[in-house]
């Protein structure tokens, strides 16, 4: 069953550190146009918080696998 939430946490964190290469290009091109960025940075922020919990339930998930 850990094995199971390994798999799907590792796939969490692929899927989120595609979306926040995504949206760091998106404010890119959003910013070279000269438009506000301050909304897609506030998501942006949000995918990074995200992010980080998936790597901690990672983390907590290979401590169980150690036992």
């Amino acid at each position: 069953m850990e094995l199971r939430h390994l798999e799907l946490a590792e796939r969490h964190i692929a899927e989120g550190e595609r979306r926040i290469a995504e949206q760091e290009q998106l404010i890119a091109r959003i910013a070279r146009i000269g438009a506000d960025t301050t909304e897609a940075q506030k998501l942006l922020n949000n995918f990074f918080a995200t992010q980080m919990q998936h790597i901690e339930h990672r983390e907590r998930i290979l401590k169980e696998l150690e036992k």
